[in-house]
């Protein structure tokens, strides 16, 4: 799958989902992500009260769990109007999920990626 096609399934999932209060939101951020064995997942955002919510990532990173797989080859999050690089909390929990996910192409434009790795310098690590 191509970049370009990572992107355009983001987009599509992208929109307004009804959620009981007007104040909280959903899908207003879309991911995409393809695996290493070249698989394609899917999830949005949820924004509601007492932080609870989650990142689109979380939730295609959820999706990509459930189908037991872990290694994302290349993974993009989009709003209504442009690519949106993920953050720091999705940052970790694709390292924590599988190491090998350093390799990982993150998509800041449709030109341009860096890896986890680059965007990831300083990660958690366990204390021994």
């Amino acid at each position: 799958m191509t970049v370009e096609k990572l992107i355009e399934v983001a987009h599509e999932i992208v929109g307004k989902y009804e959620l009981s209060n007007a104040d909280f939101s959903a899908g207003t951020v879309g991911a995409t992500l393809l695996t290493a064995k070249g698989n394609v997942y899917t999830g949005i955002n949820i924004e509601v009260a007492c932080g609870i919510g989650f990142c689109a990532e979380h939730s295609a990173i959820a999706e990509m769990l459930k189908n037991r797989e872990t290694e994302i080859e290349m993974i993009v999050a989009t709003n209504a109007e442009s690519i949106i690089p993920p953050c720091g909390r999705c940052r970790e929990l694709m390292f924590q999920v599988d190491n090998k996910n350093l390799n990982t192409k993150v998509y800041l434009s449709k030109e341009k990626y860096m890896t986890l790795d680059e965007l990831l310098p300083n990660r958690w690590k366990p204390s021994i």
